[in-house]
């Protein structure tokens, strides 16, 4: 059992299960697939599947897509689940999805890349890809994720990442924002947030 499963296993939702603001700022009703990435207990995903959209989860914890079948039903949706290292090369099919998304997805700085390519060339040309994740700065503000620097995203690295594939970027800066989200992030917090387009 990994670290994740680890969390994952405690009663309820550590992150909650209302879907994060930036994925709610992104996307209306609608149809088409989505990949999430990283999605951990499913908030986000079951989200989009209510919004209308066919809805594929990946994350590397049994635990956390368990809770996300769980919530699916609660709200009476459905959502595919892959138990998947997405650190990986090539972990995932190129060009299956309308869009992808990965909130707060964290790994080591020497996996991020891998991460990044795996999540952009899941997407078709012509969809997007939706992604908040901690900065840096995020170590000095205590109010969630890592408290190693290491797993935490440079804006300028991302951006490296992104322009490393065939994209377009839209949107991609490093903003404070306020997140309340179950019992693990609390507060004003320091994110890298980014929108771009497959071409």
């Amino acid at each position: 059992m990994n670290h994740w499963d680890k969390k994952f296993k405690a009663d309820g939702y550590l992150y909650g299960e209302e879907a994060n603001e930036f994925v709610k700022e992104q996307f209306e009703s609608g149809s088409g697939k989505i990949g999430c990435f990283a999605e951990g207990e499913g908030r986000n995903a079951v989200y989009l599947a209510r919004l209308g959209y066919d809805v594929t989860a990946y994350d590397y914890a049994v635990e956390g897509l368990k809770k996300t079948e769980l919530l699916a039903e609660k709200y009476g949706v459905k959502v595919a689940t892959v138990l998947k290292d997405l650190t990986k090369v090539e972990a995932v099919e190129r060009q299956q999805f309308d869009a992808a998304v990965m909130i707060f997805g964290h790994v080591v700085e020497e996996d991020q890349e891998t991460l990044f390519n795996n999540l952009i060339q899941s997407v078709k040309p012509g969809g997007r890809i939706v992604f908040e994740v901690y900065a840096k700065a995020q170590i000095d503000y205590g109010t969630g994720g890592p408290k190693d620097v290491a797993m935490l995203y440079d804006v300028e690295a991302v951006k490296n990442y992104c322009l490393g594939n065939d994209v377009s970027i839209i949107d991609l800066a490093e903003r404070e924002v306020i997140r309340y989200e179950g019992d693990k992030h609390n507060g004003k917090c320091r994110v890298v947030q980014g929108v771009i387009a497959k071409l």
